[in-house]
This record gives structure tokens, sequence and C-alpha cells, in this order.
């Protein structure tokens, strides 16, 4: 008879434990995290040609400014801001106009007709209300415009910053293509 030998055999194969399983999941979960994350996407969006020229109409109304005219022309003259959208920041866009608005009053006279006049205190006050007009590119998704990586829609509320102001907005206007 073959005496047995005190040595012990060749493991056979290797079983999984849960620390090996959970750190297959995290090299998993991280490699679908490169592939699919907003930068690379949106690089590969502008690749394909996907993106397309967005124009944005910003709305920005009652800033306290001391000088609103000024404001407006130091935007015009950079030529771009930052935009922020949901408190992620998109980048630079390009500022095609800054359009001064003008608050109306309205008042109801004694024989039901309406009449409306520009407020003559807007400008003693010196609060800012303007349509920042920019653009930037984007592509056209079932949920509105993807500006960013960010759905983007009328009411959205963004916030635009050049070298001497940051203003808080409100989306008033999209359009898709249109130079």
């Amino acid at each position: 008879m073959a005496a047995k030998s005190d040595l012990p055999s060749a493991p056979s194969g290797r079983s999984w434990s849960l620390v090996d399983a959970a750190a297959a999941a995290a090299v998993v979960l991280a490699a679908v995290g490169v592939i699919w994350s907003p930068k690379l996407s949106g690089a590969l969006a502008k690749a394909t040609g996907a993106l397309t020229p967005v124009t944005v109409f910003v709305d920005v109304r009652g800033v306290p400014v001391a000088n609103p005219s000024a404001l407006i022309e130091a935007a015009k003259s950079e030529g771009k801001v930052a935009i922020v959208i949901r408190n992620q920041p998109h980048g630079s866009v390009v500022v095609k106009q800054v359009q001064p608005l003008q608050r109306l009053l309205v008042a109801v006279q004694p024989n039901g007709s309406v009449v409306t006049a520009t407020d003559p205190n807007q400008a003693r006050l010196g609060n800012l209300d303007a349509r920042f007009v920019l653009e930037g590119q984007g592509r056209k998704s079932g949920g509105g415009v993807v500006f960013g990586n960010q759905n983007l829609k009328i009411g959205t509320p963004v916030e635009i910053e050049g070298q001497q102001y940051r203003l808080g907005g409100t989306v008033s206007g999209l359009e898709i293509g249109t130079n």
C-alpha cells in the first residue's frame, strides 16, 4: 500500500469571495463611468456631427446695478460669458447681443380701458432688465435641448458670468439650428 503524503494537495480552482466580487463590480462600474462620462459623450456628439448651433435667450430682471448701460456694454464687448445651468457649469458661450428691456406700467382707467407707459423709475433706480442672446452648441432630445449635458427648456433658471458680474436669469426662448 502506498503511504499518504502529508503535503497539502495543490488547489484545483480558486473560489470567489464576497470581497473579490465587490472589487470586480467596482472595476466594471468604473469602466462604465469612463465610457459614459459627460465630457466623452459631448466629444462623441461633436465628432459625429450631432451638435447643432443653439440660440438661447436669457432674461435678467430687476438686478440692482449702479450703471445698467455700462454693464450691458461690458457684456457686449467681452463677447462671451460663462453659463451655469442648474448649478452645473457648462463653459463659455458667445454673446450675440444684449437687449435692454423696458418695464411697463399698466393702469386701468375708470371707463375700463387699459393704458400702458414705460416706467420712469427704471432709469433712476438702476435696476438691470435685459435679454442676453447667447449662442452655443447643443442637440435636440425628446425632453428639449441638451446644452452642456443639461436639459434646457424655457423657464429653466441659469446664471451667466462675465469678468465683473454674475447674474441670475431665466431661459425665455430657444432656437435650434440657427446662426
